[in-house]
């Protein structure tokens, strides 16, 4: 019985463990929750030569998000070939993963992983890049994906277990959401210019374990948005925006729970949940912030959208909730407050600049980063104020990271440590 005891003790030691470690790493598109919140403080104040314990040059482009796990920061790049031209229709890429040394700042490799050449389309809106989508990483494992060209899954030390390329479709404007897991399934997006669809590939051996189409004809069906993973009465759900639609999905067998409709197109922002309300945006042309009650099933437009919102709502920068309020900020760059339950506002707050990255939540403050590379920190709650803006002189379209009590931000050609 002593034997047994231990073997629980330590189980549940190991498990504690486990969770703390992991709760220290920042594992996917807007860290280890998927909604952009942290509960520590990060710094507030920097500049180039203030703050930043290093600058490390990334070979390519790409604006997938940093993610970490230990002492690793990985991120994704297209790397041009010497094959093609300037031109983005004829230009050739590796599409590969980037590992730096979160201590030194140092490039520890950059693995190749597919090829992207004139037989699948590179040519991109010009606010994307062949390398948007951020990792995912589970455990030993990271899982990367480079949209309409193609999934990969690695080991954390660079070895490709699995490649999927059979899930080409056509493009408008380029790569986009991110993949999440959930019921062992990587689940993305691929809403193309035509046969819209959310699929998940078995994240064991990355073979199609289920395709669910959009159940509307959109007269634009292109959307890059990141699901989100909730769960509701005990039940897991996959909130999957994209255009004229919403769909709450089951993980495991892609069936739909509930669907709210909309009129909408190029949807980005992923969505939240808060307060039992799932919050969405409708991104172009006329956005609008919906808040779903979620227990629904069926087509539910008509009974389960609690409120809305239709002005300075984001089209492409996600939103962000705590301590049941919802604040968000527009790609023309005006800050929004509103309760979450009833929708009401707090307050709206010019602050310049336009915006691509979704926010990040740290402690009690707000970090808003503009494609100049300015990062407003605003302390969070009813008053707004402003504690800091912090500019690198850098475009950047990628949302913040976290390692340990510092910030990952990526430019157009770096990535920085932020750090106290």
């Amino acid at each position: 019985m002593l034997a047994n005891r231990l073997i629980i003790l330590m189980s549940v030691f190991s498990c504690l463990f486990s969770s703390a470690f992991a709760a220290e790493g920042w594992p996917s598109f807007r860290g280890p929750n998927g909604d952009g919140v942290v509960g520590k403080s990060l710094p507030v104040e920097w500049k180039t030569d203030k703050n930043i314990a290093w600058r490390t040059e990334i070979p390519g482009e790409g604006w997938s998000s940093p993610v970490t796990a230990g002492n690793r920061i990985y991120l994704t790049a297209a790397i041009p070939s010497d094959e093609g031209d300037e031109d983005q229709k004829n230009q050739q890429y590796t599409l590969s993963l980037i590992i730096v040394d979160a201590s030194s700042g140092d490039r520890l490799a950059t693995i190749p992983i597919m090829e992207q050449t004139g037989e699948r389309p590179a040519r991109i809106h010009r606010k994307n890049s062949h390398a948007s989508p951020t990792p995912v990483i589970e455990g030993e494992r990271i899982y990367v994906h480079f949209g309409y060209q193609g999934t990969a899954c690695l080991s954390l030390t660079g070895d490709v277990l699995w490649k999927n390329r059979d899930l080409y479709f056509k493009p408008t404007h380029g790569n986009g959401g991110s993949p999440v897991l959930a019921a062992g399934n990587l689940i993305f997006t691929c809403d193309g210019d035509a046969e819209p669809k959310i699929v998940a590939l078995n994240a064991a051996n990355g073979q199609l374990a289920w395709s669910t189409a959009r159940p509307v004809s959109a007269k634009k069906t292109f959307s890059f948005c990141t699901p989100a993973v909730i769960e509701v009465n005990g039940q897991i759900q996959v909130i999957a925006p994209g255009s004229d639609c919403v769909l709450a999905l089951d993980p495991a067998t892609g069936e739909t729970i509930w669907d709210v409709r909309y009129e909408g197109y190029s949807v980005v922002p992923k969505p939240i949940y808060h307060r039992g309300l799932v919050f969405i945006s409708t991104s172009f042309d006329n956005s609008k912030m919906l808040a779903i009650r979620p227990n629904g099933k069926g087509v539910v437009t008509e009974t389960h959208v609690a409120w809305q919102l239709d002005r300075n709502v984001p089209k492409t920068p996600s939103m962000i909730a705590h301590d049941g309020l919802v604040y968000s900020i527009s790609d023309d760059g005006i800050a929004t407050c509103v309760e979450a339950e009833t929708g009401d506002l707090i307050y709206r707050k010019r602050i310049g600049g336009n915006y691509s990255a979704s926010p990040l939540l740290a402690g009690n403050k707000l970090y808003f980063t503009s494609e100049d590379g300015v990062t407003t920190v605003v302390r969070a709650g009813e008053d707004f104020e402003e504690v800091g803006s912090n500019a690198l002189e850098e475009r950047t379209l990628a949302s913040l990271g976290v390692i340990g009590d510092s910030i990952l931000l990526r430019t157009v050609t770096a990535l920085y440590r932020i750090q106290d």
